[in-house]
């Protein structure tokens, strides 16, 4: 019915539905819909059709669409329901997505939200926040499958097929004993060539990868990342089975790291998007910009501390900010590539010298090129050879100085268990600006006398 029409055709033609009260067409429209473009469309509508939008959703598409929306107007669609309708969605949903909604709400608030729920189902939600945000126990869902292990293959078809509605994903079937402890997995694949009462503990596999609900979410991407998992049981301290972290959880964790990253790399420190107001925006910066505002000033000093040389060798004043751009570049490249690789890797003690030493060898080569070619340009426009080995020599030893410390400051506070993305592009540009400065215009000072 929809196949060719646009986005804006969709909307119109929902629109045309609810205005003229046809439920039938308006959920044949949404039959072919994902929850994400029904919760776009939902967004795009006039505010005067939202309401009857909301009355013509079952509970289902109901717990779909607010998973899809941002928390405020999770919110605002909650209050337009009313408190039997919302108990039934809140059952519905997902119950790390409903423990996220819930995140920050007054007690107040959430009290009134969980009471209309299922007391099992207000239960869970509830054991979930108490776990530590951005945590695995705080991602974990309990919407999965599991048997017992003296179970035949018969039963557990059998009890896949009473849960295959209740459940999240369907990927694997997780084997528990009698005291609910994880021992072991089966895939859909044994089941199907097993024969109907084969028992499961004869065809599982005993070695599980399981994450504890303690574990930060970043590690736990990792190991769903690094195992190609589609989801990963989370386990207590006794290997209780507690839920499991699926990928589309994982890949919103993914999404949240990265741009926590990027703002601490372009030293914002707090979320600034499209819709944060001038002032707030500004208030985010300001922090970090005045500390290397008053870091900066030390560049100034050292400039003014070597005055004289500036005076009797103008020609020093227009490469000083080449020198220093060219470290602070080289610097943050290397601070991006280790922050990048930390997220991906276990740091021991000989990849921590191997990277090291690799970066090294890129500063020495980039700082050889470089130093080489801003030679001789000097020499051909100053016509000074002893003025071209100051400045290449300079950029030589700035290069190997910016890149080294892009990279080993990072993994210092890596290691003082800070969050290495704090070592922020401005920061680690200003002080390299600071080292290029003493380097640059103590060489020059040496050779002073051959100067000029």
């Amino acid at each position: 019915m929809i196949k060719n029409m646009t986005e804006n055709q969709i909307t119109l033609h929902i629109i045309k539905s609810l205005k003229e009260n046809k439920k039938k067409e308006f959920e044949s429209i949404l039959d072919e819909l994902q929850p994400y473009d029904i919760a776009r469309i939902y967004d795009d509508l006039p505010d005067k059709h939202k309401t009857r939008f909301l009355l013509f959703l079952n509970t289902d598409l109901l717990a779909d669409l607010i998973q899809e929306l941002n928390k405020e107007t999770q919110l605002e669609v909650l209050n337009k329901l009313g408190i039997e309708k919302t108990g039934k969605v809140l059952d519905t949903m997902d119950n790390d997505d409903l423990a996220t909604l819930l995140d920050d709400l007054s007690p107040e608030k959430i009290s009134s939200l969980l009471a209309g729920m299922k007391k099992e189902e207000s239960k869970i939600v509830q054991d979930i926040m108490n776990y530590p945000p951005e945590t695995a126990g705080r991602l974990m869902t309990n919407r999965l499958v599991w048997i017992r292990n003296y179970y035949s293959v018969k039963e557990a078809v059998e009890k896949l097929k009473i849960f295959a509605e209740f459940a999240e994903t369907l990927n694997y079937l997780y084997v528990v004993d009698q005291e609910r402890k994880l021992v072991g997995v089966v895939s859909y694949r044994d089941l199907l060539i097993s024969e109907p009462n084969e028992i499961v503990r004869n065809i599982m596999f005993e070695r599980v990868i399981s994450v504890p609900a303690a574990m930060d979410q970043e590690e736990a991407a990792r190991m769903i990342e690094r195992y190609d998992f589609l989801a990963i049981p989370v386990v207590s301290e006794e290997n209780v089975l507690l839920g499991i972290v699926t990928v589309d959880d994982i890949l919103d964790v993914v999404i949240q790291e990265a741009n926590e990253d990027i703002e601490k790399l372009s030293a914002s420190g707090k979320s600034i998007d499209f819709e944060t107001k001038t002032f707030v925006a500004a208030y985010r910066r300001l922090p970090w910009l005045i500390l290397l505002l008053f870091i900066g000033l030390v560049s100034g000093k050292i400039i003014s501390s070597y005055q004289e040389t500036l005076n009797q060798v103008v020609a020093l004043a227009f490469f000083m900010p080449m020198i220093s751009g060219m470290t602070g570049n080289t610097g943050t490249q290397s601070l991006a590539v280790v922050v990048r690789g930390l997220v991906s890797h276990d740091l021991d003690k000989g990849t921590l010298l191997r990277l090291v030493w690799r970066e090294f060898g890129v500063g020495l080569i980039i700082g050889l090129t470089c130093g080489v070619l801003i030679s001789i340009i000097a020499y051909l426009w100053q016509g000074n050879a002893i003025l071209g080995l100051v400045v290449g020599v300079s950029l030589l030893l700035t290069l190997i100085i910016g890149t080294l410390a892009g990279t080993v400051i990072p993994l210092i506070l890596y290691r003082l268990n800070i969050d290495p993305a704090i070592a922020s592009g401005p920061l680690i540009t200003t002080l390299n600006d600071i080292f290029s400065l003493v380097t640059y215009f103590g060489i020059a000072s040496a050779f002073l006398h051959l100067i000029i």
